[in-house]
Parts: structure tokens; sequence; C-alpha cells
């Protein structure tokens, strides 16, 4: 894509290369550029950031290293984003235990802030869709329909935080967790708590209690990390039960 737009960049600090750099990680965070996107040549990209060659390359020599961007001889520049760095991550979590508690450790980072941000801003209507979807959630649901209201629950608090950013980053850990988190609703005593700490983190919202909300999150984070490793393992258990050989049948026998 040649003909590629690049928002320009609109605030100078003294260091060119670092805010170029930054600047990308946005829009690639944003979804401004997608994975697969071709990057405009080297000459033409400086002419329209009004930066130096020398600058632009130790820009994209810091996006590479990140693993945001690829460049290749003949090939040009394509970006990789987020998207694709999960597969990598995945890849690389091949022990159960540890998938569960890298997802754990990344929501932990991530979602008492968002709920603290939220806690702050969060308007009327922010605090009335977060209702709606708590109310229709429930013991008493199936396990993907209470999954689902989860995944909304926790992005319409992303929303409430009024920060682009941070939605970018929650809707990539839903993706990556998406897996793992579904056995924190496997059972009606899961759902039931899952329920009960949207409830504490909304109270804690609606009364613009910033700590409130990122303690409650925590405590919520704490409970899903335990019924996550206690579903997965579970799933585990029985998915080497059925892997063990089962002894022949008489029919099976050699005479």
């Amino acid at each position: 894509m040649s003909n590629m737009e690049i928002p320009p960049l609109r605030r100078r600090s003294g260091h060119a290369s670092a805010e170029l750099a930054a600047h990308f990680e946005k829009l690639i965070a944003s979804g401004d550029l997608q994975p697969g996107m071709r990057i405009p040549a080297e000459r033409e990209l400086a002419v329209s950031m009004s930066v130096s060659r020398t600058t632009l390359r130790e820009a994209m020599h810091e996006l590479e290293a990140k693993h945001l961007i690829e460049r290749r001889p003949g090939r040009g520049t394509t970006v990789l984003g987020p998207s694709l760095e999960v597969g990598v991550l995945i890849d690389t979590l091949n022990d159960l235990e540890l998938q569960v508690r890298h997802a754990a450790e990344m929501r932990f980072v991530v979602e008492p802030r968002i709920a603290g941000f939220a806690a702050r801003r969060a308007t009327a209507a922010d605090i009335l869709r977060l209702h709606e979807v708590l109310d229709q959630s429930g013991d008493h649901l199936r396990p993907s329909e209470s999954l689902s209201l989860d995944l909304q629950f926790h992005t319409l608090l992303a929303e409430a935080a009024q920060n682009p950013l941070l939605s970018a980053v929650h809707r990539l850990s839903a993706e990556w967790t998406g897996d793992l988190r579904a056995h924190s609703h496997a059972t009606r005593a899961a759902r039931h708590a899952s329920t009960d700490g949207h409830r504490i983190i909304l109270a804690a919202v609606i009364a613009h209690d910033a700590q409130a909300a990122e303690d409650a999150m925590e405590q919520h984070l704490r409970e899903v990390a335990d019924l996550v490793s206690q579903g997965a393992l579970r799933e585990d258990s029985k998915a080497n039960q059925t892997a063990q050989p089962t002894p022949m049948g008489a029919s099976e026998r050699k005479p």
C-alpha cells in the first residue's frame, strides 16, 4: 500500500525518533495501521512526516525490535501488529499452569487500572450500560452466555475509562485469554462468583471511588484465576484420561 496515508506527527519534544516510534505504536494499537499493511517507502515517509531519514530509520528500528513491523529488502516494511504477536505468545505457552499464570498476570497489570479510570470518568450512560449487562448475568445462564456477558461487562468498563489505547489493550487481552477464562464460567458456582465480582466493581464505579474499584477488580481477578486454574486443570486431566489406550475387547484381540 504505497499510497497509505499516515496521520501526521503533531507534537515534538526534541526526541523526534522516540516520538515517531510512539506515534506508530499508537496507530498500530488503535487499529489505524493493521497487520499486513505496507508502510510507504522511506524517502516518501520521511517527507510526509517531516523528519530526516536518519530519524525515521531509528524509529523503524525500535518498532522492528518490538516485532510491530517487518522490514525485508525488496518487499518494504509491513505492519505486524499485536494480533500476530498473539500467536507467538500462545505458541510459547505450552504448559497449562504457565498459561494460566501468564494470563492472570497480564489481567492484573491492565484491568485494575482500567476499573480505577472508569470509576473516575464513567458517565451516566456508561453506568446504565454496565447495569444492563449485569442485570442479564447470573448463575442460571449457560456457560457460553455467561462468558459473553462477562466479556461485555469488561469491555464496557474499558470504554468507560475513556482511553482508546486502554480499550485496545483490553481487546487484545480478551483475545489472548478467551479460551482460558471460559473455565471461570464452567460451573454454576463459578458463574455466581463472576456476577458477584462484577456487582462489587460496578458499585465502586457508581460511587466514583477509584481505589475501591481497583481493589474490587483485583479481588475479582484473584477469584477468576483460581476458577480458571481449577477448571483448566480438570479439562486437562479429562483429556489425558481420554487419550489413555483402552484394553482391547474380545473382538479386537488377536486369535
